[in-house]
């Protein structure tokens, strides 16, 4: 049985007790989360050291991290670093978006060296393979794609980003009322670019119960993709963004009902005020599933900080409802990222998180934050960067300048907690020096 399954059936797994363990709750609250499908525990049942984590409404928000080979650069030893890096740095599922080399090796040499949740966009590896033997996606069989999505589930993928609900009428809605930037979804554009020269319906929708089938075997958690998610802020909120969401809403109550756990991706680039309706939408439609956003970006014109405006956007998405924040990196729109891209994105989405975290009143939330408060006051600096997000990158930013004092060198023997606690007193011991 899958864990929807079983949480349905009253059954509390091992994997909802180690999730709940992770969040501090009763391994009730998961499994009711789960059997309401509010909450997904992504667990293949041939992931082998998997520890798994749960996603979903009152949980804590989660992080992923997406890694992968492309076609210019495909060495799997550099992603393997990757991966030790988002792990250090704290994300809480990775996504490998390999689309050059081995693409099955570099999979497999990667889910045999990590316990996180592993996810993956299985459309690429079937694209790829299409150009190889074809000459071009269009020429893809979709007995090929579902060849593809059984081999990684077979490998123990937990969870896939699908995207079902592009259709020939998402398509028409989108050529009706036109965009900047059209479609920027790279599974997206595979599909929609096959759909028009075929002129047939999208396989992952046409045959949707066959992909039921196949996830609920392996217990794979379905990540419906957001393929018209908008590129740009010109085109957030269009109608066909709208259309995928209503036959994802639909796509939805099927899986469920078949027993499959899923989970629906959401945009893109969206203005600071068009955010929380759009995760409100998403909720209604949808009746709570998890939602996994990529940022959303808030601004279009910050190459090489994107990962900023990412997570401007994603903790303002987490404190209006979303789950689960994919990073973005300093190098999104402009190369593929390196392993200190991956750590600055990871520590960026967890900020996000973390901040939305406090808003939504999550457990344990607040009470870090005055530990470090606390901490702060006693100008204890080792607890300062034990409790930091970095803790590295803490230790080396106090340590960068020495001073004479127990504070750090930014006030100096000026230090407004130093100089106050001298006449209020109260807690926290006496001052280290730097």
């Amino acid at each position: 049985m899958t864990q929807r399954e079983q949480a349905l059936a009253g059954e509390t797994s091992l994997a909802m007790q180690r999730a709940a363990q992770r969040e501090g709750l009763d391994p009730d609250v998961i499994r009711e989360g789960l059997a309401r499908g509010t909450t997904c525990l992504p667990a293949n049942i041939n992931h082998r050291h998997l520890d798994p984590s749960a996603i979903g409404q009152g949980l804590r928000t989660k992080v992923n991290a997406n890694i992968g080979t492309s076609s210019d650069f495909s060495n799997p030893e550099t992603e393997l670093v990757k991966l030790r890096v988002l792990t250090e740095a704290g994300a809480d599922t990775v996504m490998d978006l390999s689309t050059g080399g081995d693409i099955s090796s570099v999979r497999r040499l990667l889910l045999g060296q990590t316990s996180l949740p592993f996810g993956t966009v299985p459309i690429y590896q079937a694209a790829v393979q299409s150009i190889e033997q074809q000459g071009a996606i269009v020429g893809l069989d979709p007995e090929d794609l579902f060849a593809v999505i059984e081999e990684q589930a077979r490998d123990g993928v937990d969870f896939m980003t699908l995207h079902c609900g592009v259709t020939q009428a998402t398509i028409a809605r989108l050529k009706a009322q036109g965009r900047v930037v059209d479609v920027v979804s790279r599974g997206g554009s595979f599909l929609t670019g096959w759909m028009l020269h075929n002129q047939k319906e999208n396989p992952l929708y046409e045959q949707y119960d066959r992909l039921l089938e196949m996830a609920r075997r392996y217990d794979v958690t379905l990540s419906l993709g957001d393929g018209l998610r908008p590129g740009c802020l010109a085109d957030a909120t269009d109608r066909a963004q709208i259309e995928e969401l209503l036959t994802l809403g639909e796509l939805v109550q099927r899986a469920w009902q078949a027993g499959v756990q899923v989970m629906v991706e959401g945009p893109g680039h969206v203005p600071l005020d068009e955010i929380t309706a759009n995760i409100q939408l998403q909720k209604k439609l949808c009746q709570g599933a998890p939602f996994y956003v990529l940022g959303p970006l808030v601004t279009d014109v910050a190459a090489g900080y994107d990962h900023i405006t990412s997570a401007i956007g994603g903790a303002l998405a987490a404190a209006a409802g979303a789950d689960f924040l994919c990073y973005v990196t300093p190098s999104e729109h402009l190369s593929l990222p390196d392993p200190e891209d991956v750590r600055q994105g990871v520590i960026a989405a967890r900020i996000a998180g973390h901040a939305a975290d406090l808003v939504k009143g999550v457990k344990g939330a607040w009470e870090w934050d005055r530990d470090m408060a606390r901490a702060r006051k006693a100008l204890d600096w080792q607890a300062q960067a034990r409790l930091s997000l970095d803790p590295e990158r803490a230790k080396m930013g106090h340590a960068q300048h020495t001073t004479s004092g127990g504070a750090c060198s930014m006030c100096g023997k000026y230090c407004a907690m130093e100089l106050v606690s001298q006449y209020l007193g109260g807690p926290g011991r006496p001052a280290e020096k730097c």
